[in-house]
């Protein structure tokens, strides 16, 4: 392997890249060393982004956690009520489909200090209550609707991922009974 001619590496080239790895092996697979190889480029050239594996790791979570969030609002604002919901669901699992990896790294980074990545999680429970505001939600009901929402979500989708759904039917369509059930409870809830 020789090395890459001499031109600046953009973050947001190592990133994809790592994102990529991530994906198709698995956030494990995601190593300096990997990750230079595939570039092919020496690994202490990745020492000019950022401060090690972990710094590496915590760069792919903010990276993953920014994608996550644009698939969302691409998919959910303009919307409103059931539309809104299934379309936000959608997009959260068709996203977890695409980037197992990138995925991952956004739930499973221990100790992401970034703030810049608590500020876009906080975006995403925001939209999530804009999205669910049809349904009454808000203060600390809107929270319990989100956190069951995503409770929804990762656990389908981490099923899914890992071969849970091993009956012939439809995972699209149980998905769609799934959200459909949990906004009849949410009105069920409001009507108490």
């Amino acid at each position: 392997m020789s090395p890459r001619p001499k031109q600046a590496l953009e973050l947001k080239t190592i990133l994809e890249t790592a994102a990529k790895i991530a994906d198709e092996s698995g956030l494990t697979e995601v190593t300096l060393a990997n990750l230079a190889k595939e570039l092919n480029i020496r690994p202490p050239s990745l020492y000019n982004h950022f401060d090690g594996l972990s710094g590496l790791h915590e760069n792919i979570a903010l990276y993953g956690i920014k994608q996550l969030y644009n698939s969302l609002v691409n998919e959910a604002v303009g919307l409103a009520g059931e539309e809104a919901v299934m379309n936000l669901a959608k997009a959260y699992v068709d996203f977890v489909r695409r980037h197992p990896g990138l995925y991952e790294a956004t739930i499973s980074t221990p100790n992401v200090m970034n703030e810049e990545f608590h500020e876009v999680g906080n975006n995403i429970v925001d939209l999530t209550k804009r999205v669910l505001k049809a349904y009454g939600m808000e203060g600390e009901s809107a929270i319990h609707a989100v956190r069951g929402l995503r409770s929804i979500l990762h656990g389908f989708s981490s099923l899914e991922q890992k071969g849970g759904f091993g009956l012939d039917l439809d995972t699209d369509l149980s998905l769609n009974v799934i959200i459909k059930t949990y906004l009849k409870g949410i009105d069920k809830m409001n009507a108490n």
